[in-house]
């Protein structure tokens, strides 16, 4: 047990320092370690995956707390985005997740490396959208946090990769579309956790201290690393390259995807 959790700790450290140096959502690094992991430890195959998933939303509640509050006390998160987006955040997050439950593990793995795929190329494009419209009224900010629930919980992200670019072609500024975001990703964690947990809860070939789909040990490795290794990630923000880096980190992320996706052939 102990190799096990001195494992998850090297997971949650590599993925807080990426989080703070390159400003992406953990999950997109997590995900794929925990099913290199799960995998090494010979986890039921059918249960990887969601595993990796559940486990990976989990951790994102306990880190998304620290970084809303701090993005809040910079006056960053547009309180009133929030809570409009939040009913269909947590519809879509839950629906997710109960979709997922019946999914089969290679499903989940294809879309997964398509969406590594779609990040990827937003790092090395560097695209921003362009701002050309106001929020939208409760049905369409429902309708649009429901969508990124719902991929969100697929993916086992907070989000941010979707609502980020979603909230700056709603004419926020880019400090305030982050903030936002941070604030969002909570309530997608909630939601997700409690849909992998409810839908794992009978599911066959899980490991020992699994609480549904989330693999305790893992979590306190991961949550306890990766809350101390990110604000490193942050500091070394504003030392390195970071436009380079994330160029580097793309490049990793299509090798990723591509060897996930080799394993299905």
């Amino acid at each position: 047990m102990i190799t096990i959790l001195l494992t998850y700790l090297g997971v949650g450290a590599v993925a807080g320092v990426l989080a703070g140096l390159l400003g992406i959502g953990g999950g997109l690094v997590i995900v794929p370690m925990l099913v290199f992991c799960l995998t090494r430890q010979g986890t039921a195959p059918q249960a990887v995956m969601h595993i990796a998933l559940g486990t990976s939303m989990a951790s994102i509640m306990f880190t998304a707390v620290s970084s809303f509050m701090a993005h809040h006390k910079r006056g960053a998160v547009h309180w009133p985005a929030v809570g409009r987006i939040v009913p269909g955040i947590l519809a879509g997050t839950f629906l997710g997740s109960c979709v997922a439950a019946r999914l089969s593990t290679n499903f989940l793995k294809t879309f997964f490396v398509i969406f590594l795929y779609y990040v990827a190329f937003q790092m090395l494009a560097n695209r921003k959208p362009r701002p050309s419209r106001g929020l939208p009224g409760k049905a369409g900010m429902f309708g649009a946090g429901s969508i990124i629930g719902l991929v969100s919980s697929l993916v086992g992200i907070g989000g941010g990769t979707l609502s980020v670019p979603f909230l700056m072609w709603c004419n926020l500024a880019v400090h305030h579309a982050i903030g936002t975001s941070a604030a969002i990703g909570f309530p997608i964690a909630i939601a997700g956790t409690a849909g992998y947990v409810l839908n794992g809860l009978h599911a066959k070939g899980l490991p020992d201290l699994s609480l549904g789909y989330i693999y305790l040990p893992a979590l306190a490795g991961i949550v306890a690393a990766s809350v101390l290794t990110a604000p490193l990630g942050v500091r070394l923000a504003h030392r390195l390259p970071v436009a380079k880096l994330k160029r580097v980190f793309a490049v990793l992320l299509i090798i990723t995807g591509t060897r996930i996706l080799a394993g299905l052939i």
